[in-house]
């Protein structure tokens, strides 16, 4: 049966095109409906919060170098890649991301957990001359990133942008976001306990060594450093158990 609706349909033009639109329209269904249901399918993970000022220039510096055509941010539910890089990734970890960084192709590690796994120094070292920390590396080297001072008199128009996508920066957070980007370099600086109430858990230190300046190598090391660090997943430990059995 099958047989002839295919040899029929190979042989009339008209009729292959209206099953062309019928099986791609299914599919598109299949694919964008859930999207209606997005909020009720991501689960709120408690420790999530939006990133800071000096977290988002540095991921838009990320996203602006490259750096995701090497590297997802998604750690599969398979042993292998838990063990070598911890716990699987969760949806509701980009639920603030635009764009995410979930993806399939990876020619260095995944960095969904890499915060806290080396010292800021490291990553300096390894931004500037990648195969002095790591010699068989392929990736070219960033030594600009520590030269280049960070434009960041528009950050509040990233953040207001974020806001209307749905992340929720509030309206003190975008008027603090240029000072709050010099704030979590300095651990001594006036407003400590705002930014703290602002962003849970942030890292507040210079990042890069150098006090003097701001650079886009802050930026990029503070958000390598808070991938993976926000959520505690020690309460799903005991399910990650049961789903690698």
């Amino acid at each position: 049966m099958f047989y002839k609706i295919h040899k029929y349909l190979e042989k009339k033009s008209f009729p292959l095109l209206l099953g062309i639109i019928g099986v791609v329209s299914v599919g598109g269904l299949v694919e964008i409906a859930p999207l209606f249901y997005i909020d009720s399918t991501i689960e709120e993970v408690e420790g999530m919060r939006p990133y800071t000022p000096l977290e988002l220039a540095g991921r838009n510096i990320y996203i602006r170098e490259g750096c995701y055509v090497c590297h997802s941010q998604m750690v599969r539910p398979l042993r292998d890649e838990v063990e070598r890089y911890g716990h699987y990734s969760l949806a509701a970890e980009s639920m603030y991301d635009r764009p995410f960084q979930w993806g399939s192709k990876r020619t260095g590690p995944d960095l969904a957990r890499v915060g806290g796994k080396y010292s800021d120094e490291w990553h300096k070292t390894h931004l500037i001359d990648p195969r002095s920390v790591v010699p068989e590396s392929i990736m070219p080297p960033y030594k600009f990133l520590a030269e280049a001072e960070l434009e960041y008199d528009d950050i509040a128009r990233h953040l207001a942008v974020n806001a209307t996508l749905g992340v929720p920066y509030t309206d003190e957070m975008i008027a603090s976001a240029k000072s709050d980007v010099t704030t979590q370099l300095d651990e001594f600086a006036d407003d400590y306990d705002g930014f703290v109430a602002r962003y849970p858990n942030a890292v507040i230190r210079d990042f890069d060594g150098d006090a003097d300046k701001v650079t886009e190598m802050d930026a990029l090391i503070a958000y390598l450093q808070m991938l993976g660090t926000l959520v505690d997943f020690n309460e799903f430990e005991a399910d990650l158990d049961e789903n690698l059995r």
